[in-house]
């Protein structure tokens, strides 16, 4: 009997590891086939709270970034508030990476997802979006001593992405022959590319740009890669009610062209003549 004990004991353990692998498991694959782990919150619901939880970038600069004071900056930060406000609440923001943004709505830790969000195929399997503020398609930043013009230049090279961004998806599916360097962040990313870990960088073509011309030294070799996609806020898969008051305020917002001013505010600082708004901006949710 005293043999059976510990023996008992060690089954007993065993299989208590087998189950809480198993529930880890089946969460990790609700989060990649966009299955609800947790109920999206009404607007009554959230309006009760008195804060509406948005994910954002944190290290996006200029779209989503903390500054030198600890509070969100940037051409994201300026829809969100506006939402908050509309909404009649506060606004609480949440620091995501690009692998998480989809993640962090499926499990509502979040009501709306702003972190520069591409509308692809793949993500609405996922999330339901909203109509787009931005238009955006894929670019390349390199050292101008050594700039990359082409795709065809970054064979047997080292090409540097962040985890869950279109641009890995891109090169993967397009361009299987490129050695990709991931990255969670896009700050550990950038800073790659800076020590020289990789040959080059690719993310949104707003995004290099921008960088680019804060970092001297390195230059957006390729301005356009791939179809060029649309930026849009983000809800659970379902969440019907949410979903239609941000559209309905992105149309109001549009009549005021209140995209233009953010871009103005946020943008401009940092693109100067390099950019057009018009070329980026999407007003009301329509493309043109």
């Amino acid at each position: 009997m005293k043999l059976l004990k510990p023996f008992l004991t060690v089954l007993a353990l065993a299989f208590a590891l087998i189950f809480v692998t198993a529930c880890s498991s089946g969460g990790s694959s609700n989060a990649s086939s966009g299955k609800t782990t947790a109920k999206a919150r009404t607007i009554e619901e959230i309006k009760k709270s008195g804060e509406l939880r948005i994910a954002v970038f944190g290290d996006k600069k200029p779209f989503g970034y903390v500054d030198n004071d600890g509070s969100y900056q940037g051409y994201d930060i300026e829809l969100g508030n506006q939402l908050a406000q509309d909404l009649g609440v506060k606004v609480k923001y949440v620091s995501v990476d690009a692998a998480n943004r989809a993640e962090y709505l499926i499990s509502n830790k979040v009501d709306i997802t702003l972190a520069n969000f591409t509308v692809t195929d793949e993500r609405k399997k996922q999330v339901d979006f909203a109509l787009p503020y931005m238009k955006v398609s894929l670019g390349v930043v390199s050292p101008k001593d050594k700039v990359i013009k082409d795709v065809k230049e970054l064979e047997g090279k080292t090409l540097i992405v962040t985890k869950g961004t279109t641009a890995e998806t891109y090169f993967e599916k397009n361009h299987p022959e490129v050695k990709l360097q991931k990255y969670d962040q896009y700050s550990d990313a950038y800073q790659a590319l800076l020590d020289g870990r990789g040959d080059a960088f690719s993310t949104d073509n707003t995004e290099v740009l921008a960088w680019a011309l804060e970092n001297k030294g390195y230059e957006v070799g390729i301005t356009s890669l791939g179809d060029p996609d649309t930026i849009a806020p983000a809800v659970q898969k379902g969440n019907q009610e949410l979903l239609d008051f941000i559209n309905k305020d992105i149309e109001k917002l549009g009549k005021e062209n209140f995209f233009h001013k953010a871009y103005e505010k946020t943008l401009h600082p940092t693109y100067g003549d390099a950019a057009k708004a018009d070329d980026l901006v999407v007003e009301g949710g329509k493309v043109d």
